[in-house]
């Protein structure tokens, strides 16, 4: 019987040593030390051995028991030290490489040339106003020499909340608001930059975009102010070498009223397709303020006038940074903001 135990104890040191893993190693210790291990059955099978062999093989049992046991725990520490040398091997941080740069954010074409709108205005003495996106008719068109029946309101392509409330369809309502929470012929200097809302989604146009509109209502102010003040603006926007232009056109809100063009960007005025062939691009119109539209609001025309402008910010955007689709300002797509 001491050979078998020999046997069995050489044979349990050997597998031991080619243990790798714990889960090897738990099948080892329950293999030979557990309730139905081999060395457990030899204890068990002791009582059949005579009184004189029963304490010499029993003391044999124990020894080889205590023996694995220890090689068992040795192991398992051994295991242990290989699992944390190979997490910290694997974790380990070279302090040597260069750090990686955060990715920065950077301001919108959009954001940018809105920017300079409102800057250049400011530097001629407009107040920034602002009002609701969800606006009243009343204030939208009404104030505004827009009747209810009145052809022009065809050309807005409006979001109707409700038969009183729409998604404002310019900031011109802005100018409303301010002229009628001032004291009556009181003097107003004010730009009104802000998000618009049309039914319309093409390359040049957008169911949301963005306008400035300008309103300046004094005593003695005359349509050379307006032209003064829209030629300095786009001066400082497109160059001192950018010829403007003024055409009559037709608004409800202003008499006389004007389109206002500018020799094209692309071409330098001699003729290209961003222009169709003309050398001029359109990118605002303006007028003067309707005597209508004044006592609407409390205002005097035999005392004051004045004259309003609006532009699209887009567009202005488009021109000055040689933009051909306005949808690409909407979609998000860091290739193409990444250039700005």
């Amino acid at each position: 019987m001491e050979q078998q135990l020999e046997a069995l104890r050489q044979a349990a040191l050997e597998e031991l040593k080619q243990v790798s893993n714990m889960d090897m190693l738990n099948e080892q210790r329950v293999k030979y030390l557990g309730k139905k291990g081999s060395l457990t059955a030899v204890l068990r099978g002791l009582g059949a051995l005579s009184a004189e062999m029963r304490p010499r093989m029993g003391q044999i049992v124990n020894e080889i028991r205590t023996e694995l046991e220890e090689v068992i725990s040795a192991k398992a520490e051994e295991l242990k030290q290989a699992e944390l040398a190979h997490k910290i091997a694997s974790e380990r941080i070279d302090v040597t490489l260069p750090g990686r740069r955060s990715a920065l954010g950077r301001k919108h074409p959009l954001t940018t040339t809105l920017d300079r709108i409102k800057e250049t205005f400011m530097r001629m003495g407009f107040d920034v106003a602002e009002g609701p996106e969800v606006e009243k008719d009343y204030y939208n068109f009404e104030a505004l020499n827009f009747p209810p029946d009145h052809p022009a309101r065809d050309m807005q392509d409006s979001f109707y909340i409700t038969e009183e409330f729409l998604l404002r369809t310019h900031t011109s309502p802005v100018q409303v608001r301010t002229m009628q929470s001032g004291e009556p012929n009181s003097p107003v200097r004010v730009i009104a930059p802000g998000k618009v809302y049309r039914w319309d989604y093409d390359a040049t146009h957008s169911p949301m975009f963005h306008q400035v509109e300008g309103l300046v209502i004094d005593k003695g102010i005359t349509f050379a102010d307006l032209k003064g003040t829209l030629e300095l603006f786009i001066h400082e926007i497109f160059g001192n070498d950018v010829r403007v232009r003024f055409r009559p056109s037709f608004f409800p809100f202003t008499e006389p009223s004007a389109e206002v063009d500018i020799s094209c960007v692309m071409c330098k005025g001699t003729g290209c397709r961003v222009c169709s062939g003309t050398g001029w691009l359109e990118i605002l119109g303006c007028g003067m303020v309707h005597p209508r539209v004044l006592e609407l609001s409390k205002y005097d025309p035999a005392q004051v006038s004045g004259f309003a402008f609006g532009m699209g910010v887009e567009r202005i955007a488009m021109l000055v940074y040689g933009i051909d689709d306005l949808r690409l300002f909407f979609e998000n797509d860091l290739r193409f903001l990444r250039q700005f």
